[in-house]
């Protein structure tokens, strides 16, 4: 898991911990599932949102899993415990000539190549900014258009480079000289950029394309997916291309254009057909 996963399970663990000492108890492998509920619910009244709620209990969750699994408790006091549930707020995107003001920025400028070959691999391939941070040349493959990605989970995942991003890459390279092993996108000290830099790289960017929007990597990615959703319809393929487990994780897109989607349903499917009235 990456380093925030693990520093937001830590803290998650940390607050059973404290809440569990300030309810006389010194060992949370003692709690039972009615503590565990009064503990959600103590998290709760202090202003937790359902979405913290249910990370913080999945944290908790996880932690007895493994106390069961070592042998020190009999069963999960966690397992049958819900967090309430968190509306699903649809994503904000960029619109296809957004997207063409932010990724086009000038390459005459210092970094300018940089730039413009990183925006363009976002918007192209629709990557996580981790996916990006760790990229290293011998995981492009210009000629062919692909892009080999480590994701969620470690799964591997290869995905398309569109043709302005492959051209934006090879202008890159041929200015930077990365060799294979080198990161595409270095930092100080030669290593993987930062997802720090990137995040506020992105945000002094917007604002010089004049975009008032509230830009980050994460909004690039969600873009994307919109944007091939509301071309195709396909949205298995979609599910591919970002590397989400899940489909219902991908799923959410279908709301930001529903009406796109109803003219292609209607289009596609044979008794979907809608006559004329008559006269």
């Amino acid at each position: 898991m990456s380093p925030h996963t693990l520093d937001g399970y830590r803290r998650d663990l940390v607050a059973l911990s404290t809440w569990t000492q300030g309810q006389g108890m010194q060992d949370v492998s003692a709690l039972k599932e009615p503590d565990v509920r009064a503990f959600v619910a103590a998290e709760h009244r202090r202003g937790l949102s359902p979405k913290s709620l249910q990370r913080r209990l999945s944290a908790v969750r996880s932690f007895y899993q493994w106390l069961l699994k070592h042998g020190r408790i009999g069963a999960n006091p966690a397992a049958g415990v819900r967090a309430p549930k968190a509306p699903r707020k649809l994503p904000q995107v960029l619109d296809a000539d957004e997207a063409k003001a932010l990724v086009e920025v000038p390459t005459d400028v210092p970094l300018g190549l940089r730039d413009r070959a990183m925006l363009e691999l976002f918007y192209s391939s629709g990557l996580r900014l981790s996916e990006l941070c760790a990229l290293r040349w011998r995981d492009l493959q210009l000629d062919e258009g692909l892009v080999s990605v480590l994701g969620k989970g470690s799964k591997q995942r290869i995905v398309p480079v569109g043709s302005h991003a492959r051209n934006a890459l090879r202008e890159w390279r041929a200015d930077s000289g990365g060799a294979d092993d080198a990161p595409v996108f270095p930092g100080r000290g030669g290593g993987p950029i930062s997802a720090r830099a990137v995040q506020i790289r992105m945000r002094q960017l917007a604002q010089r394309q004049g975009l008032f929007k509230r830009v980050h990597p994460h909004l690039l990615r969600h873009s994307f997916a919109s944007h091939v959703l509301e071309s195709s319809g396909d949205l298995r393929g979609v599910q591919e291309l970002l590397g989400h487990a899940d489909i219902s994780t991908t799923q959410i897109y279908t709301h930001l254009d529903f009406g796109h989607l109803a003219k292609v349903y209607d289009a596609a499917h044979p008794r979907a057909k809608r006559r004329k009235d008559p006269g």
